[in-house]
């Protein structure tokens, strides 16, 4: 090949990574729209993908905005949130809710070291079905008024994490060594149902090794040289997932989704 064509390339891949780079938040404030509109809630209401025509029909959208909701449709599909099925000739597209949608036939979830409650808000917002609970140092949530839809409870992960279908643990485990993470995630292992009965456990975290772009990839191992200096914890890759998982006493697991530099996997009894 021509060396000016693969410079060229190189030119190109570069800028292309730059432009991702600089818009690249417009993911994170594409989902906040679609939680704001509540797509998830419509679609699962509605018990079956939807079409265009109908989620501008069902969601409080201006008239004006209704032309451009298949836009954020099309980065929300783009990015894992939703998929997109039946774009034939002559066939109108209709949007369904991906794997991420962990919630249906979820009724109670705790947020282990959920803080605010900002996860869990989100949830039930979306999912009013969902009886939502945090589990918190005391410290941490001594402050934030116990009268909303979320419950807030006081408590330490290493010894109590109160029962529900689903504990998510977001952002905690790669905080701490795998003798701690095992510890935490037996307590929740106690907290959950059998797998028959819909219990599970969904960790949000990284898995070095899955990251689609060599930015991505880089961000997992820099995060983890903060573990390394910073904390006792790691991020790991998939096969130390999987040892974790074992040693605390799980029988399955499933990396659900992988989108950007997170993952998400869900756990079973």
């Amino acid at each position: 090949m021509d060396r000016n064509v693969i410079e060229d390339n190189e030119s190109v891949q570069a800028q292309a990574k730059l432009w991702n780079l600089t818009v690249g938040y417009l993911k994170s404030m594409s989902l906040k729209c679609a939680l704001d509109l509540g797509i998830a809630e419509a679609i699962d209401n509605h018990g079956e993908a939807m079409s265009l025509s109908q989620l501008q029909s069902t969601l409080s959208i201006p008239t004006t905005k209704k032309p451009h909701l298949y836009r954020l449709l099309r980065i929300l599909t783009h990015v894992g949130f939703l998929v997109e099925q039946g774009t034939g000739v002559g066939t109108e597209a209709v949007y369904d809710l991906t794997p991420i949608d962990v919630f249906k036939g979820v009724h109670s979830l705790v947020d282990v070291g959920g803080g605010t409650g900002a996860l869990s808000k989100g949830i039930t917002e979306n999912f009013p079905h969902v009886e939502c609970t945090v589990l918190d140092l005391p410290q941490v949530i001594h402050s934030i008024p116990n009268d909303g839809p979320v419950k807030f409870v006081s408590g330490d992960m290493f010894s109590f994490v109160p029962r529900a279908d689903v504990v998510v643990l977001k952002w905690i485990l790669h905080d701490w060594c795998d003798e701690d993470c095992i510890k935490i995630l037996q307590q929740c292992k106690e907290a959950i149902p059998s797998k028959e009965a819909g219990g599970k456990v969904i960790v949000i975290e990284k898995v070095i090794g899955t990251a689609s772009t060599e930015a991505c990839h880089e961000t997992h191992l820099l995060t983890d040289m903060v573990m390394l200096t910073a904390f006792t914890g790691a991020e790991r890759d998939e096969l130390q997932w999987q040892k974790l998982f074992s040693d605390a006493g799980f029988s399955s697991y499933q990396i659900i989704l992988a989108m950007g530099i997170e993952s998400v996997i869900e756990i079973y009894p």
